[in-house]
């Protein structure tokens, strides 16, 4: 699975990357981050439930690797939750999703033996330089240190569950039924986010856990569609082009929250989209 990806694969990866950017910009804009990231939570294992009645169970073999991602989804959703406390929504979430593609594509190569071509290297390069464009650009230098820490954390996460995920749904022999299974299990960090934020619970409006709860099956769709691309197309090059969702997040932060300064998002944006372009693109005959 080192060429470029089919179509279909594309589509997928794309449409993740827009769903994903959106459940971003409503933790962001949450009042109580904490119990949103709970209702989300829960959002997912809704949607596992029903994939866990319609599909197969995954075999034995991917079983290490859904107990380790979603020991590792917990961390990521902490880490998320302290850089969006103190960070931007157009600063935090292109630091973090720009640590991931390369950090994922040296992983594949080394656990999958996934070798990728010059071409898609040079997609992933671009699109990890795009996205961190927004952060060291001259505007950005007094950036909030905890923010961008958590941010980098957040990045280290994200690669290493693309990985084991990547890794766990090939060896599933039954994609959807690995999907269900994990998002189930996402009910376990859910738990304790809202058990954290137990105190307010009697006063949460219904509005508010309803679109904690949409916001959950769109970030279930979103993680679902990328871990089914996987089984489809390298890991470096899904984890690479799922990050163009960095362009919808710096809209979403310019437009919704009225983020500063939007020429450096948007130029960052175009270079995302160069580097998107190569991997959907490149070496295709």
């Amino acid at each position: 699975m080192t060429g470029p990806p089919s179509l279909f694969a594309l589509s997928l990866i794309l449409t993740a990357a827009v769903l994903h950017a959106s459940w971003n910009a409503i933790i962001k804009g949450s009042a109580d981050r904490a119990l949103m990231m709970g209702l989300i939570n829960m959002g997912h294992g809704a949607l596992g439930l029903v994939l866990i009645m319609l599909y197969l169970p995954p075999v034995a073999a991917a079983w290490p690797f859904i107990i380790g991602s979603t020991f590792i989804h917990f961390f990521y959703y902490f880490f998320l939750l302290r850089a969006y406390r103190t960070g931007d929504l157009s600063q935090v979430y292109p630091i973090a999703r720009g640590v991931a593609p390369v950090l994922v594509a040296i992983g594949a190569q080394i656990f999958a033996d996934e070798v990728l071509p010059p071409v898609a290297w040079a997609g992933i390069l671009l699109v990890s330089f795009g996205i961190s464009i927004l952060f060291f650009g001259r505007r950005h230098a007094h950036a909030n240190p905890q923010a961008v820490v958590a941010a980098v954390l957040t990045g280290f996460a994200i690669a290493s569950y693309s990985v084991v995920d990547g890794l766990g749904v090939r060896a599933s022999q039954s994609p959807l039924g690995y999907i269900g299974w994990l998002f189930l299990l996402e009910c376990i960090p859910g738990a304790w986010f809202i058990l954290y934020r137990r105190r307010v619970l009697s006063a949460v409006r219904w509005r508010t856990i309803l679109i904690g709860f949409a916001g959950g099956l769109v970030s279930a769709v979103a993680y679902g569609l990328a871990i089914y691309a996987k089984s489809l197309a390298s890991l470096g090059t899904v984890s690479a082009i799922r990050e163009s969702s960095v362009i919808i997040a710096a809209l979403i932060g310019v437009i919704w929250f009225k983020e500063r300064p939007w020429q450096l998002r948007l130029l960052a944006a175009s270079v995302v989209a160069g580097g998107v372009i190569l991997l959907a693109l490149g070496g295709r005959p």
